[in-house]
């Protein structure tokens, strides 16, 4: 059988330019937050974990964070428990708490790690009630319509702090993390907790080189509809204030704000739907989504 020598070459050449990636990122750590298409399609599955495995295999230390909304809506509708949301957070009784529970500790956080291992990776699943790792506290929202008026979410919470002993004998080990984004208080309570927000602040915590965000859409757009990168914060305060950005994008880009504006080098809004897009955005000059930067010039 003769050889694909022009598909040698172009493989030949995509190492060529991860090369320098490598060598740049190995033993930094990258947080990861997965969710949306990603987490359903069996493709985008399986191309993520196959993308977290080799991050782990060249050096780098990634922690993956996960949601579940629609595994959590769908186990509530066949058990006939309404959901309730306000501004786009899911009231959470105590009935609510426990599906939370079972779907994000369980069933999610122990289906990615089971595909993570397939790939040949080692992952360990916890949720934040393990060692402690997400301290909170019950979250207090008020309300978009009347500021003096307090809304009740029930068991959603606000992260009052990370505990890194954990995280830190898990990355420094061979071992890669996945985390289910539940918390507790001091008295043991429990409570659900937005996995951005959750990914955002294990990022700070943890100095972490780039926090990534998987999404269902391209990335940050301008006002004529096409994708931009390499941000600076002060770009994109511009972009808030001028309308261009709004509506649901506008918390990933508060998270992502946070975190650069708190010790992490860089984040990056990547669109979930693109097969190896945390390589691609990873490893390649081009990249599949928009990059947020606290230097003067992010495109650097």
């Amino acid at each position: 059988m003769p050889l694909d020598f022009a598909a040698a070459k172009n493989i030949a050449n995509v190492l060529t330019e991860a090369l320098p990636y490598i060598q740049q990122f190995t033993g930094c750590t990258i947080v990861v937050k997965y969710g949306g298409n990603a987490m359903t399609d069996e493709v985008l599955k399986n191309s993520f974990a196959r993308d977290i495995v080799l991050m782990k295999l060249v050096g780098m230390n990634p922690v993956v964070v996960h949601g579940g909304g629609p595994q959590i809506g769908s186990l509530l509708t066949k058990l006939d428990i309404q959901s309730e949301f306000i501004d786009g957070i899911r009231v959470t009784d105590s009935k609510t708490m426990d599906v939370v529970e079972m779907v994000l500790g369980g069933l999610v956080n122990k289906e990615i790690v089971s595909l993570l291992n397939k790939n040949q990776g080692k992952a360990i699943g916890i949720t934040g009630k393990d060692g402690n790792l997400i301290q909170a506290t019950k979250l207090l929202k008020k309300s978009s319509t009347d500021d003096t008026k307090m809304l009740d979410m029930g068991q959603v919470g606000a992260i009052e702090k990370i505990n890194r002993e954990v995280l830190d004998v898990l990355k420094d080990s061979d071992f890669i993390p996945v985390i289910a984004p539940i918390g507790t208080d001091r008295f043991g309570n429990t409570y659900n907790i937005n996995a951005d927000t959750v990914a955002g602040e294990i990022a700070k915590v943890l100095g972490a080189e780039k926090l990534m965000l998987l999404t269902n859409i391209a990335g940050v757009m301008d006002k004529s509809g096409t994708v931009v990168t390499g941000l600076t914060t002060a770009q994109v305060d511009e972009m808030i204030a001028d309308g261009t950005i709004y509506g649901g994008m506008l918390p990933k880009i508060e998270c992502a704000l946070d975190a650069v504006n708190n010790g992490v080098r860089s984040a990056h809004i990547i669109d979930g739907r693109v097969e190896h897009s945390v390589l691609l955005e990873i490893f390649t000059n081009t990249g599949v989504g928009t990059l947020i930067s606290n230097k003067k010039n992010a495109a650097l």
